[in-house]
């Protein structure tokens, strides 16, 4: 059996590289790594994890379905003042919620699309089902 340690990068689709590459840095505050915007790849980095933004003719959730969104972490000190951050920057929001218990992944969020319509979320994780497993490694 394969034993994967971890995630490498994701990609998320999207149909201008340049407006979602400042979306991408300004509004999330990922950094720049790379960019080929001729190939319309780009690559940004979210507090070591690698994260590639890919041009494409369509994205691959064009109809904003929250069920199929990315998520990116943030301090729980910091959450609050990141979903002002959002709001001061009009951006949509979508949905704020909060697990506190029962869910995989447990904590307050906030849902909202990117400039293709991808669905994004910040998490102020309390709590991921998963750690308890990766801690008998």
């Amino acid at each position: 059996m394969i034993e994967t340690k971890g995630v490498c990068h994701f990609t998320i689709a999207v149909t201008d590289s340049k407006r979602s590459t400042k979306f991408y840095t300004d509004v999330l505050g990922l950094k720049l790594l790379s960019a080929n915007h001729d190939r319309g790849m780009v690559f940004l980095d979210s507090g070591g994890d690698c994260i590639v933004l890919m041009k494409t003719e369509s994205t691959i959730a064009p109809v904003r379905q929250r069920d199929a969104h990315h998520a990116f972490l943030v301090e729980s000190d910091k959450y609050e003042e990141a979903v002002q951050e959002l709001k001061d920057k009009g951006v949509e929001i979508i949905l704020e919620d909060e697990r506190a218990t029962g869910a995989v992944v447990n904590g307050r969020s906030v849902y909202f699309p990117d400039p293709d319509g991808n669905v994004l979320e910040i998490v102020d994780m309390y709590s991921y089902s998963g750690a308890a497993d990766a801690a008998h490694d």
